[in-house]
């Protein structure tokens, strides 16, 4: 049954195409469905900045979900770059995220499949989930890239967040009301600076704010310059961010004070400005981990080897894996792999504890065997060997073997 709405983002176009082609009552078809809402339940919860080399294996229709937290007025950039062999469409869709069972994740933004960035202005404080799906048949590595930060520009020449003395929620008149604003002081005639690129919406004289300018700014909020000494702009004058809008002064109700400006943002009333001019770093842990091996097997080389549920030694433990254990490196993070194991478990390992796969010895089968796709009772049997043959140990998984045989894939073995 076709979806009942027209689609409205190349994801959602994508979709509607495999159920006009009925794609969908293939195992492949389905699986790609199924994981592109699989993937915002089960998102990684990342802390930006954040870097890593990711896989895809075309053989499966797999999504990854990226995990963050954001205040209102930051701006988040989401940049995935794809190896020259890697998938040529890929999706990205953000959402915020509804802890509801019973109602859907919010879609906020998303990018064409040709762009592999995606900015957004965050309008509410809350988690927010970048889905990256490549389209059916298409894989390999890429590299995503996580920041968030302030979405403007300092407002007052050569001054910083170090020069904010009273900040929003402060008590003013005795409880009577409250700051809705920042003051950030700086000597008289210090020049006001648009934070973001707008319109003039007008500049008033007299009342709490004394002289002031209103502008209407990029993302359809207002923004209040107050206490000005003087004002350098006109109603309906369009600026760009940077352009000088006025002078530190102490103007109205802070004729008492040191000059200072009074900065405030208003959309369906006001709210802190503070996180819109906090910058945060930008720059992600270096990548230690080799990406060679990113999309490949590998295995533990000691016993013990923790596996943890985010790439730092202070996350979660997701339990431990013992010496030889075979597992699909799917993400290069710092100096963590992102690691898939034989059943299914994923978690972060640190990358110095792997090596790549490689003959561990031989081993003649006397009496035969059979090979399986994975190290469970119920596995398909991929190929039934005969008595005397013999295959290369890669690796070991409880009462399995992982085994490369001459003259196929690999698979894994029942010791018994």
């Amino acid at each position: 049954m076709l979806p009942s709405f027209l689609p409205s983002t190349p994801h959602e176009s994508y979709e509607y195409a495999i159920r006009q082609a009925n794609l969908q009552e293939t195992a492949l078809g389905y699986e790609w469905l199924i994981a592109a809402r699989r993937v915002l339940t089960h998102a990684l919860t990342v802390e930006t900045p954040y870097e890593e080399v990711g896989y895809f294996d075309p053989l499966q229709a797999g999504a990854m979900g990226y995990r963050v937290s954001a205040l209102r007025g930051q701006m988040l950039v989401f940049s995935v770059e794809i190896d020259g062999d890697g998938p040529s469409r890929v999706f990205l869709d953000l959402f915020r995220a509804v802890d509801d069972t019973l109602r859907p994740h919010r879609r906020e933004a998303y990018a064409d499949s040709t762009d592999r960035v995606l900015q957004h202005f965050v309008r509410r404080d809350g988690d927010y989930i970048l889905r990256v799906q490549p389209e059916l048949l298409r894989g390999g590595r890429y590299r995503i890239t996580i920041t968030q930060g302030a979405s403007l520009a300092f407002p007052v020449e050569g001054e910083g967040l170090g020069s904010i003395r009273s900040v929003f929620g402060d008590v003013r008149d005795g409880g009577r009301r409250d700051h809705h604003g920042v003051d950030i002081f700086a000597p008289r005639g210090t020049p006001v600076l648009a934070a973001s690129s707008g319109q003039v919406r007008s500049t008033r004289t007299g009342g709490l704010g004394g002289r002031v300018v209103w502008l209407k700014d990029e993302f359809g909020q207002s923004q209040y310059y107050a206490h000005l000494d003087s004002q350098a702009v006109r109603r309906g004058q369009r600026v760009n961010q940077g352009d000088t809008l006025g002078f530190v002064g102490n103007t109205g109700n802070a004729r008492t004070t040191s000059p200072h400006l009074h900065f405030g943002i208003y959309s369906r009333g006001p709210y802190d400005p503070y996180p819109s001019l906090k910058q945060l770093p930008a720059t992600p842990p270096r990548l230690t981990a080799d990406t060679s091996i990113v999309g490949r097997w590998a295995r533990s080389t000691s016993d013990g080897l923790r596996m943890r549920a985010s790439p730092t030694r202070r996350a979660q433990g997701l339990g431990e894996i013992a010496r030889h254990t075979p597992m699909l490196v799917i993400g290069g993070v710092g100096g963590w792999y992102r690691v898939i194991l034989p059943d299914g478990a994923a978690g972060f390992v640190l990358a110095v504890s792997l090596e790549p796969i490689a003959p561990l010895r031989r081993a003649e089968l006397t009496d035969g065997g059979v090979l399986l796709d994975s190290p469970i009772p119920t596995a398909v049997v991929v190929e039934t060997m005969g008595p005397g043959s013999e295959v290369a140990v890669l690796g070991e998984y409880g009462e399995y073997l992982f085994v490369q045989p001459d003259d196929g894939p690999p698979g894994w073995l029942l010791l018994d």
